[in-house]
């Protein structure tokens, strides 16, 4: 006779079939099933409710959306991205207090892969945004998002690309984090990164092509040079060998005026891209403007008149020019931020 373990009642008696059959002191089995599953059930139902209701409210302010993304990885909806980048932020937050009493992680061959495969992403990227705007035969001056047709598709599939491409950059923050550089999480880094995984999620649900391609072009080769600079800045013997640092933010802020320029240019000549949104682009780009010039400033300007001001007074750092594969600002302070 099988018996269950700690004495209960025989398996096919009535005993055990009541006890199966009402597994909760004072509920049956017909009363709503488990507690647990049916709380999962009402937040599930919440959610779905907020998401309509958050859905309906920006369809309402935006317009209608581009049904050529719809069905789309993470743009249906957008608490997803919101989400992402909240925990994003919680992390930056929290991060660094976790990482307060522990060792540095090396992190080098990762950070060799991380770099090389974004660096191969964003040629990728910069490569078909060139050749899909030279296939629709795209206006400079104003482009909108309907008249090119199938080079409008491509340029759609590589600008959701570059969309989920901020969602990886992530990783450039929590590798700092990882690494103890806590110096170079400024308000500028973070800024850009947060913002732009959210502005691109809106750039895809209404305006996913068309004079949308210009920034993203540009940004994608500043990020060739940029993420192949620190792949090979993460191997100590070709560190020496590295001096294009400090033209990556000179480019980053020549990308900014020349796509804010273009910007201008749909202003003075429309063609039925959304003027709001160009409006948008103008502002977020003077945001960049700003930080990115003081980001150079400080960085670049200041350190360059300390090195002098070493160097005249016959600093030995200043006059060996470089100790271990750094630079003598680098050597002295460590302290080099990273404008991305």
């Amino acid at each position: 006779m099988c018996v269950t373990l700690g004495g209960g009642a025989p398996e096919g008696s009535a005993a055990f079939l009541v006890a199966r059959k009402s597994p909760y002191k004072g509920r049956s089995s017909s009363g709503g099933g488990h507690p647990r599953l049916h709380s999962l059930k009402l937040k599930r139902t919440a959610m779905e409710t907020f998401d309509h209701r958050l859905n309906t409210y920006i369809d309402s302010w935006m317009g209608p959306r581009d049904q050529r993304v719809r069905g789309w990885l993470l743009l249906d909806h957008y608490p997803p991205t919101f989400a992402l980048t909240v925990g994003y932020l919680l992390i930056v937050w929290l991060g660094p207090k976790y990482m307060r009493n522990r060792q540095p992680f090396s992190c080098r061959g990762l950070l060799v892969c991380y770099n090389v495969g974004l660096t191969l992403l964003s040629l990728y990227m910069f490569c078909e945004l060139v050749s899909g705007t030279w296939q629709g035969n795209y206006n400079f001056y104003c482009q909108d998002t309907h008249s090119a047709g199938v080079a409008d598709t491509k340029i759609v599939n590589v600008l959701w690309w570059y969309y989920f491409s901020k969602l990886i950059e992530f990783m450039d923050t929590f590798f700092f984090i990882l690494r103890k550089n806590n110096h170079q999480i400024s308000f500028l880094h973070v800024y850009h990164h947060a913002s732009m995984l959210n502005i691109w999620w809106f750039v895809m649900n209404w305006v996913p092509c068309g004079h949308s391609y210009f920034g993203a072009s540009l940004n994608s080769f500043i990020h060739v040079l940029m993420y192949s600079y620190y792949g090979l800045s993460a191997i100590p013997a070709v560190r020496p060998y590295l001096w294009w640092k400090k033209y990556i933010t000179q480019g980053q802020l020549i990308q900014f005026v020349l796509t804010m320029s273009q910007t201008f240019c749909a202003l003075i000549w429309p063609c039925g891209f959304p003027k709001g949104w160009l409006f948008f682009q103008i502002g977020y780009m003077v945001t960049l403007i700003a930080l990115f010039s003081n980001f150079y400033i400080q960085t670049y300007q200041k350190q360059g008149a300390s090195k002098r001001k070493d160097y005249q007074n016959g600093s030995a750092a200043a006059m060996n020019g470089h100790s271990n594969g750094m630079s003598t600002a680098e050597s002295v302070t460590r302290r080099k931020l990273r404008a991305d």
